[in-house]
């Protein structure tokens, strides 16, 4: 097979069918630590930021929902945690959903699916407050420490969303694009907070 396709365009063929399951995992796990990465650490105006919403993928924010879940559902009291990985789960993705859909019909260019993609990933930041919560909770269950955790976690979050989702909006609606991403953050917060 030609590594590249013929006529005028130099783009290279990947031919994925014959590799092992194991490269095509592997390839799929980088993948989503890169975008994991570049959530970390977003940039106002990194081209690296705007690849990241044009190679959307739902694996990285289905992992990143699913810790959220386990997590606050192993904090829950046993009859409950059903409905806490439930409630978590549905909260994520609805709200996403809820949110993408208002910046569509605000005159947004990012697609439905790439706005999902990044409110997904953004979660990150809360889900590191999460284990963090968790983790001193063996040392201290003071509530102040939580909240610091949970404070810094909706900040890095909800800037993370607001540098990818400012982008791709017109100028005078971003407060009506961020104002809903900003009640997103703040109820998953609440969540963590009251685990």
């Amino acid at each position: 097979m030609s590594d590249e396709v013929s006529g005028k365009m130099d783009v290279p063929v990947v031919n994925t069918l014959d590799e092992p399951v194991s490269e095509t995992i592997m390839r799929d796990v980088r993948l989503v630590g890169s975008k994991l990465k570049v959530v970390l650490a977003p940039k106002n105006t990194s081209d690296e930021t705007l690849q990241a919403l044009r190679d959307w993928d739902l694996w990285g924010p289905l992992m990143v929902c699913l810790t959220l879940s386990i997590m606050l559902s192993m904090t829950a009291p046993t009859n409950q945690s059903a409905m806490v990985f439930t409630s978590v789960f549905v909260v994520v993705w609805v709200g996403a959903a809820v949110v993408t859909i208002n910046a569509q019909l605000l005159g947004s260019t990012i697609s439905f699916f790439q706005s999902i993609c990044v409110l997904g990933y953004c979660v990150f930041p809360l889900v590191i407050a999460t284990i963090a919560c968790f983790l001193t909770r063996v040392v201290s269950s003071h509530v102040a420490i939580r909240l610091v955790f949970v404070g810094i976690g909706f900040i890095w979050s909800t800037r993370a969303s607001v540098v990818f989702m400012s982008q791709l909006v017109p100028p005078k609606k971003k407060a009506l694009t961020v104002y809903p991403v900003l009640l997103f953050y703040i109820f998953i917060s609440w969540m963590i907070l009251i685990q």
